[in-house]
């Protein structure tokens, strides 16, 4: 079925085509990793989905009502209210994006010694939480580590090892969190069943219990689509629903905030609150800006409530669904079923000959690159090392800017890949902490084949 976008175009920004010879010496020049590549020199982005959609025209028209007052600005206020109804939390403290929310957080609640639970941390979470001494486990049910297993909501915590670790570490335990949707499982659901099950576990421990709702609109769809009495329920009143059952949530409004920068974080705890205040204070601004213009703002706000449109909602799932069918067709492994935000290619079933510690998921992502100029982003052993569960290439897909045709054009380069000329890679330069960022890597070797007698 052709997809409509539920939008017209009123404005549109070039790009640059390249020549194959021309993106062999940029990937060259990057130390074959995709984060150093010149945006320039990138036909189709599909590194990450944050922070790179299209603003609407009631964004930008919103824009211009900023109020950069440094307090009590009046778009804080708008910004405020915005939060406030859609989460319910009593504390809503602005930030520049959703890692400044997490460090407050985490700096704020976490002991050296501490443990977090959570389905799967993203990085920036789990490098937060490490950064304070305290463990980030992971505790996504079964299915979540299958890529070709199909399951509505692979996200979900396993509530059997919630439980568990509740009982035998409770004492460690700093909080529970759930990240909707679950990014580094393949961008899937959880469900409201579950999220009722977490909250249940944490009132019986006495654990605070945290979103990660960067994707809590399109988290809110699959429930509406998937889970059966949910379904006619607007997103927006099952997204005031997952969020009621929480203590706190700390978001990336580059996401599903529709913007190009901010992020917060929104408690109910008094106290908890008064210590990121003072914390923000110092790292980040005023509470009534925390380290966004108003503009920003203004800009979320109006996002916040564009975002839970379910025409915009259905454009956007289908586009993902739209990409991995391609995919698929041209007998390329994807995490099944597909996502929001993004297709996941499963690296490790693609490239069979490539062991997960040459990093398959590089050779995938530079493969991309080198044929079609496609930037994208590896999620395996590079980005969580030992820790990775499973091998994955993320073909992330910014809000509102790319046609059906570039979805055409990306699976048609996808398919055009020699997966089995593909060669791993070995690290030549890694810093301690996130090291995918920055990174860099060599081709390993062609293995001569032994002569034949």
């Amino acid at each position: 079925m052709v997809i409509i976008e539920p939008f017209r175009i009123k404005a549109v920004e070039p790009i640059q085509f390249t020549t194959r010879e021309e993106r062999k010496a940029a990937l060259r020049a990057a130390g074959f990793n995709v984060f150093m590549l010149r945006a320039k020199d990138v036909l189709i982005d599909l590194l990450t989905d944050s922070g790179t959609g299209a603003m609407s025209a009631a964004q930008w028209g919103a824009l211009m009502q900023g109020d950069e007052s440094y307090a009590g600005s009046r778009s804080f206020e708008r910004f405020e209210s915005v939060v406030r109804d859609l989460t319910g939390f009593r504390h809503i403290i602005p930030t520049h994006q959703g890692r400044a929310a997490e460090r407050i957080l985490f700096h704020s609640a976490l002991q050296p010694g501490d443990v977090v639970l959570n389905n799967i941390h993203f990085d920036t979470t789990r490098a937060n939480i490490e950064y304070e001494g305290a463990e980030a486990r992971d505790l996504v049910i079964a299915e979540g580590r299958q890529p070709s297993v199909v399951h509505p909501f692979k996200g979900n915590m396993d509530l059997a090892a919630l439980e568990n670790a509740l009982k035998t570490d409770g004492d460690r335990i700093s909080m529970v969190m759930v990240t909707v949707t679950n990014n580094s499982g393949g961008g899937q659901p959880v469900s409201l069943e579950n999220i009722r099950g977490i909250r249940a576990l944490c009132d019986r421990y006495r654990k605070p219990f945290f979103i990660d709702a960067c994707r809590f609109a399109e988290n809110a769809w699959f429930i509406r689509e998937r889970e059966a009495s949910q379904k006619g329920r607007s997103p927006k009143a099952i997204a005031q629903e997952m969020f009621s059952l929480a203590d706190g949530a700390l978001m990336s409004a580059k996401k599903d905030g529709l913007a190009n920068i901010g992020g917060f974080l929104a408690l109910n705890d008094d106290a908890l609150a008064q210590k990121c205040r003072n914390l923000l204070i110092l790292t980040e601004g005023f509470p009534t800006y925390g380290g966004l213009a108003g503009y920003d703002l203004e800009a979320i706000a109006t996002g916040l409530e564009e975002v839970v449109d379910p025409d915009y909602l259905r454009y956007r799932i289908r586009t993902i669904e739209y990409l991995a069918e391609k995919l698929v067709a041209a007998g390329i492994p994807v995490v099944q079923p597909p996502g929001g935000h993004a297709v996941y290619i499963d690296a490790s079933a693609w490239l069979p000959h490539v062991p997960a510690g040459e990093f398959p998921g590089v050779s995938v992502v530079n493969a991309l690159y080198l044929e079609g100029g496609i930037r994208s982003c590896e999620i395996g052993s590079v980005m969580f090392g030992e820790k990775a569960a499973m091998e994955l290439v993320r073909l992330a897909i910014p809000r509102r800017l790319y046609t059906q045709s570039h979805m055409d054009y990306v699976a048609e380069v996808a398919g055009k890949i020699d997966s089995h000329a593909l060669r791993g890679y070995a690290l030549t330069y890694a810093p301690v902490v996130l090291r995918h960022f920055t990174a860099r890597f060599e081709m390993k070797k062609k293995v001569a084949e032994p002569a034949r007698m």
